[in-house]
């Protein structure tokens, strides 16, 4: 992304674009209406940075944060930089 544009890429797409990439690999992902991924039909995920809240994907089960910025999970809040490990 950074070879495609002039400006910087904004911040929440690549870490969108990170989480697309090494998921859809072995996954089917599609977009979805309450997050911004829904996985194999079952899991939902929201991408952001470490501050992101479960304001988006309250009250859904198997539903995810995947934040970037942090080191450990937490409850249902997974570091983004795992997701790597998929590909």
């Amino acid at each position: 992304m950074y070879a495609l544009s002039v400006n910087a890429p904004d911040t929440g797409s690549l870490r969108e674009n990170f989480f697309l990439n090494q998921v859809a690999v072995k996954h089917m992902v599609n977009y979805s209406d309450t997050g911004d991924f829904k996985v194999d039909d079952m899991y939902t995920f929201e991408i952001g940075g470490k501050s992101k809240t479960n304001k988006q994907i309250a009250g859904l089960e198997n539903a995810f944060i995947a934040a970037d910025n942090i080191e450990y999970p937490y409850r249902n809040t997974i570091p983004l930089w795992l997701f790597g490990f998929l590909y």
